[in-house]
């Protein structure tokens, strides 16, 4: 093995050194630095603004730094080709648009898109991974539906099929869950959770505090462009911190069924806020 081969593999599977980014004003985010190792399901939270979209599409290549790198095993993402990113890193955007009138094993099927070149075009291994996908997201009766004709939790599980079929070891998530009611929530997020069991990294932005400490292994909390702090969710997620972020005093106790950190806002706080609308 090569020196570059053995740092690659040594590499955490996503890097962010001295990030900066933004969009074309104040830098939403500035000189961040953050590892994202294999096999981790870490969560990115933070109040509206913190930049945590922004550091996440920046992570699957879709926000160019200001300055900075984004390094995939070792090696600047910029200087591998987008196919090659693809094989390995998938992104789930938010409020992603299917195009009019294409079904739901079409959408999936853009996701082996990366898999094919010149002399490699369509295989059995394709429909093997567009059928697995559609499995594991529930969809196999609803192939032939068209996108636009579902219900909000099964257009994301739709678009979830297609990240699945592109078959990446990596997962990026920018909160997947918006919009869903509350059991498309938990539904999706459990299926986020058993890919992970089955060995895929997973990297979400997420709103609620609950869900993510519940599912995730890591947690990253922004506040700011910056990361305020790094590590298990119950070491993360404690009373003094997410008042300091959130501006929110609250309890921090164990969720009844998981011992995850579960917030219980004050009621003098609640009160507060509707007296000053």
């Amino acid at each position: 093995m090569s020196g570059e081969d053995a740092r690659q593999e040594t590499a955490p599977v996503l890097s962010a050194q001295g990030l900066t980014l933004g969009y074309g004003g104040d830098p939403v985010v500035r000189d961040l630095d953050l590892g994202i190792e294999e096999g981790e399901f870490a969560v990115i939270v933070g109040p509206n603004g913190c930049g945590k979209s922004t550091l996440l599409k920046a992570l699957g290549r879709v926000n160019r730094p200001e300055s900075g790198r984004v390094l995939l095993h070792g090696r600047d993402m910029r200087s591998q080709r987008p196919k090659a990113v693809a094989r390995r890193l998938a992104l789930l955007p938010q409020s992603p648009l299917a195009p009019e009138g294409i079904t739901v094993r079409a959408l999936a099927a853009r996701g082996r898109f990366p898999h094919h070149t010149l002399l490699r075009q369509w295989t059995p291994r394709d429909e093997t991974a567009i059928a697995r996908a559609l499995e594991l997201t529930g969809l196999s009766e609803l192939a032939g539906a068209r996108v636009g004709a579902l219900s909000g939790g099964q257009r994301q599980r739709a678009w979830v099929a297609m990240v699945l079929a592109q078959d990446s070891e990596t997962l990026l998530l920018d909160e997947p869950t918006t919009y869903l009611d509350i059991a498309h929530q938990y539904d999706l997020l459990e299926l986020f959770a058993d890919l992970h069991r089955r060995g895929r990294t997973v990297v979400a932005v997420l709103h609620d505090l609950a869900q993510a400490a519940r599912f995730a292994t890591r947690l990253v909390m922004m506040d700011g462009g910056e990361v305020v702090a790094d590590g298990a969710p119950a070491d993360v997620v404690t009373a003094e911190r997410v008042e300091a972020v959130f501006g929110l005093a609250c309890d921090v106790v164990p969720d009844p069924r998981t011992g995850t950190p579960l917030v219980i806002p004050h009621e003098r706080a609640l009160r507060g806020e509707r007296a000053g609308r």
